[in-house]
């Protein structure tokens, strides 16, 4: 058992294989590539997220949602269907408190400047 795990290393994760026992040998047959999901440098994960939607935290503040349309290498975006949401803090005068404040705005289409981006996240895939 600890060489066949030993020996089952040897092969490589790319690939599927279709394992049959016969007798006491095993016979493993390459069988069809799995389907790989190949992230090389950061912006291939922006790359996957292309007409999914996504979440998009920028500067002073404000958060993004939308379905991603177009981006380049400045992290400059096209979203359709998006939400901004923009949290302002006020002081309140009498007790010093902090009060957040949410105001939210639907685009139809928004073109965000990529200066202005934090943060990308790429849509929570179940499965």
């Amino acid at each position: 058992s600890a060489s066949l795990r030993a020996s089952c290393l040897d092969f490589p994760f790319n690939y599927l294989y279709t394992v049959q026992l016969v007798g006491i040998g095993i016979i493993m047959e390459e069988t069809e590539p799995a389907p790989t999901v190949t992230v090389k440098e950061p912006l291939d994960l922006i790359r996957l997220s292309l007409d999914e939607r996504i979440y998009v935290k920028m500067r002073n503040e404000r958060e993004l949602r939308g379905r991603l349309h177009a981006y380049d290498q400045h992290l400059n975006m096209v979203l359709g269907e998006a939400e901004e949401t923009v949290t302002t803090i006020e002081i309140d005068e009498e007790t010093y408190e902090e009060l957040y404040k949410k105001t939210k705005r639907n685009i139809p289409m928004l073109f965000v400047r990529g200066d202005g981006v934090i943060l990308v996240s790429p849509p929570i895939r179940a499965g």
